[in-house]
């Protein structure tokens, strides 16, 4: 955050001089008292004037610019952040954009889901609301979303054709809450999930 020093006659008058020059209220600044001044002999003589350091409190989406800057500098990529904030919704969306962006969304998008996790950590760590964040990258959470719906109405196939279950690969809660509404209508087959974290998975089977 940047500071900035102002004086006044008192440490309340350099604090109304701060907030004007900041164009902000007291509840969103900080600061700390350099000098606290003093009114000399008589008020005029040896005066010296209050001087304090004065900067904005940092705010959630400053918390979680700084953190996802730290992280993509630690990982030597160069990374445009694009966040939105919708206070209807308590929502953070961020978009992500730049080269080598296959390395943030990793093996069926599991460094994007921690990336996610993390910046939601950080977002609603000293805030009076949770916020939920949606991180992506090159659209790749619709992306996904097409390629499990056609997953589902494939095994769904198979499974009536075959009589037999089919188990999917362990996936996140999100992406099994996609499989088990694509097929929730469905009249022959149905869906559940079964196994632990990280490697619950949905299994498609016949109904009975």
């Amino acid at each position: 955050m940047e500071k900035i020093e102002v004086t006044g006659k008192t440490v309340e008058e350099a604090l109304t001089n701060a907030l004007v020059k900041l164009e902000t209220t007291s509840d969103k600044v900080e600061y700390e008292v350099i000098e606290k001044g003093s009114s000399g002999i008589l008020g005029i003589f040896n005066s010296k004037p209050a001087r304090i350091l004065v900067w904005k409190k940092a705010t959630m989406e400053d918390n979680v610019m700084d953190f996802l800057d730290s992280v993509f500098k630690a990982m030597n990529l160069t990374v445009k952040i694009d966040m939105n904030i919708d206070e209807e919704e308590n929502t953070v969306n961020i978009n992500l954009s730049g080269d080598d962006m296959g390395v943030l969304i990793g093996k069926r998008g599991q460094t994007l889901d921690s990336l996610q996790y993390l910046t939601s950590l950080v977002a609603n760590k000293e805030s009076e609301k949770y916020y939920r964040v949606k991180l992506d990258t090159e659209n790749y959470r619709a992306r996904r979303k097409e390629t499990l719906e056609s997953l589902a109405k494939n095994i769904a196939y198979r499974v009536k054709r075959t009589k037999k279950s089919v188990s999917l690969e362990p996936m996140n809660p999100y992406e099994r809450r996609i499989i088990h509404s694509v097929l929730q209508n469905d009249k022959y087959v149905s869906t559940k999930s079964e196994g632990e974290e990280p490697f619950r998975h949905v299994v498609v089977f016949m109904k009975k």
